[in-house]
């Protein structure tokens, strides 16, 4: 039988949950006080470089997490490359499936920390929307471009921060509070996130590659199961979800010991040597990425194209560097691939 809801409706002085938005807000931080450690990033006040009026349903953190989720350099991840470029199988990871995966494993931590999930959620979220098609392959050759024809650099975590705050929404960006855009920015670099949220993102996207690559490695046949290298897999696991589970109880353990986000040494050092051989036997190997060549000639040739002929510009004041690194960046592999083809498949009249 189905619930009604207006049958006794709520009154303040019942003391029941009141959907006003106030109340809303004040429910939040009585239950963040009650369950986040005091360590957590709390939810209220927003910290943005516009200010609005808060929802009556949904922290700041759940709306830029919604806000990443419906915008289109989100939509795009599903078409950009993770490892393997153009795969054949449905079952090979996109910076869509990755950041899906990081995300789950991110909430978990957050969660047994008592830390802010939707955060940890949103940085998740959005930590890659501005990654380059074909993968660390198009980040470096974008970046080299980018240095060769403006004396500038790419970082896709630069990027996406650019995406969030410049790029969305026809260039008004979409105004996220300033510890998401930190998170987003310091996923990787030499600087640290400002927040443990943060921190959790950071070290759980690497968790999480890292072990996903490998299946995905496994699955295309360009790694065997006996090349893995033996004390690591002994120390850590032998199937993926083996590894994030001792990865991840390392990391709470040791983090929840020492105030911060952390590695045992033990188990970090083992990780850093996994992710070491995974560099050097698909990520740079010549072998695991043999189209490499094509797909720099080709990203090469339609940055040369955008500097004679550029494109429009995504953003208010963007200049030839920004409209040509913007349209680049933004595009997926097989919008990139067409692209392509349209500059040098000839035509029938």
């Amino acid at each position: 039988m189905p619930v009604n809801l207006q049958k006794h409706p709520p009154t303040a002085a019942s003391g029941e949950i009141s959907i006003r938005g106030e109340r809303f807000r004040e429910r939040i931080e009585r239950a963040e006080d009650l369950l986040l450690s005091p360590l957590a990033q709390r939810s209220y006040p927003a910290r943005r470089l516009r200010p609005e009026p808060d929802s009556t349903h949904r922290t700041p953190f759940q709306r830029d997490r919604d806000r990443i989720v419906h915008s289109k350099a989100f939509r795009r991840l599903k078409h950009k490359t993770q490892v393997f470029i153009a795969p054949e199988g449905d079952h090979y990871r996109t910076r869509l499936t990755h950041t899906l995966e990081t995300c789950g494993i991110a909430r978990n931590v957050a969660r047994a920390l008592g830390l802010n999930e939707d955060l940890t959620e949103a940085i998740c979220l959005g930590h890659d929307l501005g990654h380059a098609p074909f993968g660390h392959i198009g980040e470096a050759v974008l970046d080299e471009c980018a240095r060769q024809h403006f004396g500038r650099r790419f970082r896709h975590n630069e990027h996406s921060l650019r995406v969030v705050d410049v790029l969305e929404r026809d260039g008004q960006g979409l105004n996220l509070t300033a510890q998401v855009r930190d998170g987003i920015l310091h996923h990787t670099g030499p600087e640290e996130p400002s927040t443990l949220e943060g921190k959790i993102v950071r070290l759980v996207d690497r968790i999480a590659y890292i072990n996903h690559d490998i299946d995905d490695a496994l699955r295309a046949g360009v790694l065997r199961r006996e090349e893995l290298p033996a004390e690591e897999i002994a120390l850590l696991g032998e199937t993926g979800s083996e590894r994030i589970e001792t990865l991840v109880r390392d990391l709470i353990d040791h983090s929840a010991r020492a105030g911060d986000i952390v590695q045992g040494e033990e188990v970090g050092a083992a990780m850093a040597r996994l992710r070491a051989f995974m560099f050097e036997r698909v990520y740079l190997d010549d072998e695991a990425q043999r189209e490499q060549p094509r797909i720099e000639r080709m990203l090469r040739a339609l940055f040369d194209y955008y500097v004679e002929n550029p494109p429009p510009a995504l953003a208010p004041g963007a200049d030839l560097a920004d409209r040509v690194i913007d349209w680049l960046a933004g595009m997926t592999d097989r919008f990139a691939i067409r692209a392509f083809e349209e500059l040098a498949v000839p035509k029938g009249f």
